[in-house]
């Protein structure tokens, strides 16, 4: 594991990079596109195993933070939609100057949306999404219910309608101490899980509470559309916690196991 900060046009990226193993067939590359705010530090130790079990098996896995987090040049209320977009571009041409082609693009929650929007542009051969956000628009009302929830609290009246005229008015919010730009929330609001090309192959991860649980039906709906584009798309559920979003620090080997799995598989 090597671990370093990578120029870019907007300030140094802190990032993590697992070589391939020693002795064994390189894969390719693997760029990792990390969630939104909390659930970022939430996901560290998941991302963290996924990758060196992916270097173990031959790929070179890249893990940024994005600018504005993490240890990353910036504060968040700096980062917008448009400069994460170009850090994963940098990201992604890093990797295959050190020859780690073909490139996989591996987005979690937010960062899953991100990856989606971007594989076209940087023509990856595969898209690995865990419990991809399908609506950023959902994703902001829900970081902006965190703010509510203190602001009742504390005996506040503010309403979802207070908060989204503030940013609408351009100012920015301070929310579960992250301070959000009305630039990213609209961003969000506008952002889409968007369909990739026929020629990317798709592995699509859920976590589910018991075995053989169906996909979400709004993930299902998406699928089908994609699907009858020509998308190939393998998608599964697993048993596990949702590790982003759960008080303590959790993992869910089965998501590990199955991400690796698929990644092996090189039918098309």
């Amino acid at each position: 594991m090597e671990a370093f900060f990578l120029a870019s046009g907007q300030g140094a990226l802190f990032a993590i990079y697992h070589p391939p193993a020693a002795g064994m067939r390189k894969r390719g590359g693997v760029l990792y596109a990390p969630p939104f705010a909390e659930e970022m530090n939430k996901s560290r130790r998941m991302a963290a195993q996924q990758a060196r079990r992916l270097a173990a098996a031959g790929f070179g896995v890249l893990m940024p933070d994005l600018y504005g987090t993490g240890d990353s040049s910036g504060d968040f209320g700096e980062a917008r939609w448009s400069v994460w977009r170009e850090n994963l571009i940098h990201c992604a041409e890093w990797l295959r100057q050190r020859d780690h082609t073909p490139l996989t693009l591996w987005g979690l929650r937010l960062g899953g949306l991100l990856a989606a929007e971007l594989a076209g542009e940087l023509a990856v051969a595969r898209l690995v999404l865990w419990q991809p956000v399908l609506s950023g628009q959902r994703l902001l009302q829900q970081f902006l219910r965190l703010r509510l929830t203190a602001d009742r609290l504390k005996g506040g009246g503010e309403t979802q309608a207070h908060l989204q005229e503030t940013l609408a008015a351009g100012q920015s919010l301070e929310v579960a101490g992250y301070e959000l730009h009305p630039e990213l929330a609209l961003a969000l609001e506008q952002a889409r899980l968007t369909r990739p090309s026929s020629t990317v192959r798709v592995d699509w991860f859920e976590l589910a509470g018991v075995a053989d649980c169906p996909l979400s039906p709004a993930s299902r709906r998406a699928m089908e559309e994609w699907r009858g584009a020509g998308v190939t798309v393998h998608a599964r559920t697993v048993v596990g916690d949702s590790f982003w979003a759960t008080q303590e620090i959790a993992e869910a080997p089965a998501l590990l196991d199955a991400t690796l799995n698929a990644l092996l598989d090189e039918t098309p």
